[in-house]
């Protein structure tokens, strides 16, 4: 199920939950999607360490995608 992520304030954090999505729907398993989406992420965040990517992803993934919660995220300071 596709949530709508245009709630989704930060634009790499909505490009991030989109793709995840996106990629789990074609049949890519969770943590090849995870993979691209820190890949992904770090392209909008070059200045961004590894773990830190890995670290967000992974918070968002949960907050949009598991748990599909509502309301603000930890996150990069960017719109």
């Amino acid at each position: 199920m596709n949530l709508d992520t245009r709630r989704i304030g930060r634009k790499c954090e909505r490009a991030v939950v989109t793709a995840y999505q996106e990629l789990r729907e074609v049949g890519q398993p969770d943590m090849q999607a995870f993979a691209a989406c820190t890949t992904l992420y770090r392209i909008h965040h070059p200045e961004s360490s590894l773990n830190e990517a890995r670290r967000l992803v992974s918070e968002w993934i949960d907050h949009h995608v598991v748990r599909q919660a509502e309301g603000a995220t930890p996150g990069c300071e960017c719109n």
